[in-house]
């Protein structure tokens, strides 16, 4: 804040703020809108152009604010529009920094435990079974918004605990994408009590430049935990389990492979959503009856359960909780159809590694006379060797054990490539997710097991709404 901050009404610094917004549609009366504008989006590793929100301080209060916050030199430039407003200005030199700060402030005041989660994939289906997990045992959890895991969706989540101080635990979700330490800042805001590491794969790769750079930038959350807490690493990932060094307390280790301090052991899969197994740490051991498929979705059960297990609870309640949860939607959801076909929902997100790994999920979770299929779309931010990493992965997905593949959109085309180069004939490109959508909903048949996976920016879920426009679930 600087020295234009003195002009703010002296009457306003008795009044009590209700509610904080980034976005002037919804400021609420009594509440506090942030003005955010392009120059804080670049000095915040937020890529691309976005909207001045100077413009819509007027609408701000207009909607009964109490004051915003605006960049002096933005003012300079909207005096005329701003000017009536003056005395309700609070000027700062960067308006995420503040909301960022406002947000440290606020989780300050709470002082309670903050459970930090990341990972080149999972983060949002482990966050949630953590969550779950936590909640199960009688606490109540603050967690994430949809995957609000950057610099301004972590402090949205936060800032609900300025109205809500009631909350035992918050679980967040913490993201990057880029080599400016995006995780070492959110942990400045929320410093974790516990961090999770679940992986460190080739996604961001474009920006990071390499796997060891990744490596790096996911290590910021244990080199950013509190002294004395807990830091939960992947044992099956050498890159996770060789940040045990980097633990400022105890460490809790979880995995299938390798040895663990909690595991998985007698792993069945059985239909399409559902999977046994016995959870195993130190001498408790209890069944599991675990509502999704995949070998990455244990290991995320894992990690909730290593979290839980820091937490006091025992393997039992742990077992117990994990029964009941539900995988968030487009994450591994799975849709049983009236007419006999399985559909698993993987329409939030896709790198080669996450699409590999579903499709070995659907390979693992179907009998041997189902009609396996995949539909994939176009992966993004994989850089220059963009085409080669889709023929490869086309490849691999060829010599999984598949029937048939339909690559969607633009370096889909390379993805059919690949798996016809290696033998896998049954392929087809489709030009967007629409077109997807219609290729199957004129194939499905009773029997098949189709995952449909791809990045938001594909829209794969369209393919999921043309089989409910004419398919009916399973009652």
């Amino acid at each position: 804040m600087n020295a234009q901050a003195s002009t703010l009404d002296p009457a306003l610094l008795g009044r009590e703020v209700g509610s904080f917004a980034i976005d002037s549609r919804e400021v609420q009366p009594e509440g506090m809108f942030f003005a955010l504008s392009q120059p804080e989006y670049k000095d915040n590793c937020f890529n691309g152009d976005f909207d001045d929100s100077t413009q819509f301080v007027p609408s701000g209060f207009d909607k009964g604010a109490v004051a915003c916050v605006v960049r002096e030199d933005r003012y300079e430039e909207h005096k005329a529009e701003l000017e009536p407003f003056h005395d309700r200005l609070i000027f700062v030199d960067d308006a995420i920094a503040a909301f960022q700060r406002l947000a440290h402030g606020i989780y300050l005041e709470w002082n309670k435990p903050v459970v930090a989660v990341t990972g080149s994939a999972g983060k949002t289906t482990a966050k949630e079974l953590t969550a779950h997990v936590l909640a199960s045992s009688g606490r109540k959890v603050l967690r994430n918004i949809k995957n609000y895991n950057n610099g301004l969706g972590l402090p949205l989540t936060v800032i609900n605990l300025a109205n809500d101080k009631s909350y035992d635990v918050a679980v967040l979700e913490m993201g990057m994408s880029t080599p400016n330490n995006e995780i070492a800042r959110l942990c400045r805001i929320t410093p974790p009590d516990v961090a999770v590491e679940l992986n460190v794969l080739p996604v961001h790769i474009e920006h990071l430049g390499s796997i060891e750079r990744i490596q790096q930038a996911k290590a910021e959350l244990v080199e950013g935990m509190k002294v004395g807490g807990v830091a939960v690493l992947n044992a099956d990932d050498h890159r996770v389990a060789a940040m045990e060094p980097l633990s400022k307390g105890r460490t809790i280790t979880y995995g299938i492979e390798n040895p663990a301090d909690v595991r998985a052991e007698n792993i069945r899969f059985e239909r399409f959503g559902e999977t046994t197994f016995t959870l195993v740490s130190g001498d408790e051991r209890a069944e599991v009856t675990f509502p999704l498929n995949g070998k990455h979705n244990i290991l995320n059960a894992l990690a909730a359960a290593s979290v839980g297990r820091s937490f006091g609870m025992t393997v039992a309640e742990v077992a117990e909780s994990l029964k009941t949860v539900e995988p968030p939607p487009q994450r591994g959801e799975v849709l049983h159809f009236a007419d006999g076909f399985t559909v698993i929902n993987d329409s939030y997100n896709s790198n080669p590694s996450a699409l590999l790994s579903m499709v070995k999920t659907l390979v693992e979770g179907s009998n041997s006379g189902q009609r396996k299929i995949v539909v994939a779309g176009e992966m993004l931010e994989l850089g220059s060797d963009a085409a080669n990493i889709h023929r490869e992965t086309g490849e691999s997905i060829a010599t999984s054990g598949v029937d048939m593949l339909i690559g969607v959109r633009g370096f889909g085309q390379e993805l059919v490539n690949g798996a016809k180069s290696a033998g896998l004939t049954d392929s087809q490109f489709a030009a967007d997710s629409d077109a997807a959508g219609d290729i199957v909903a004129a194939m499905a048949a009773k029997g098949d097991v189709i995952l449909v996976k791809g990045s938001r920016g594909v829209r794969t879920e369209k393919v999921i709404e043309k089989l409910l426009e004419k398919f009916k679930l399973e009652a």
